[in-house]
């Protein structure tokens, strides 16, 4: 079984859906650690329940955090990393020493970028009145939302459309994404 690292800021939704995917047997792959930016962060909470080895990595703990995730993915032998909200930009160290996945919430290219994340992106869509956004699934490379494309899924928008109500939608399609690209990154 292939062991995976999460990155992650706040929720990790991410997490969750790559979790739950593991428990049903539809993906099989161990989460191994988790760390993250934020000491207060949902994330490290849900690591803790679930007793997986967690560290919270940021500049008021470590001079440079880039290289202390190194040490921790390698001491823990992690080839892909899965990036569930993490708000920090990774050095080349990171993206070229590890398989780095991160879900995007639109169709790349369009909506992405410095800044782009969230609600900003889903705002963005709606003020350009697109007729369809969605959920991209891509490896990370240095530049913010421009690495190699695994998988993208898209779906319609309602003339009603509002930002929360995309922003759930593209939560939905996003948790099958996921482990629908990881299935692909595993083959």
């Amino acid at each position: 079984m292939t062991s995976i690292a999460i990155l992650a800021s706040h929720n990790g939704s991410g997490f969750d859906a790559i979790y739950e995917a593991t428990l049903n047997a539809s993906l099989a792959v161990k989460v191994k650690i988790i760390i993250s930016n934020n000491s207060d962060s949902n994330i490290i909470k849900k690591a803790i329940k679930q007793k997986i080895s967690n560290h919270v990595v940021n500049k008021s703990l470590y001079e440079n955090p880039d290289t202390k995730i190194y040490e921790l993915l390698n001491a823990n032998n992690i080839k892909y990393v899965f990036l569930s909200g993490y708000m920090k930009k990774l050095s080349p160290l990171l993206t070229s020493n590890f398989t780095i996945i991160n879900s995007h919430p639109s169709l790349l290219p369009k909506y992405g970028g410095p800044g782009m994340y969230g609600s900003y992106v889903h705002k963005a869509v709606l003020q350009n009145k697109e007729k369809v956004s969605g959920v991209t699934i891509h490896e990370v490379n240095e530049n913010y939302d421009e690495g190699k494309i695994i998988l993208q899924k898209e779906i319609s928008l309602n003339k009603d459309e509002t930002v929360a109500s995309l922003e759930n939608k593209i939560k939905e399609l996003e948790s099958i994404a996921i482990v629908q690209a990881l299935k692909l990154c595993l083959k």
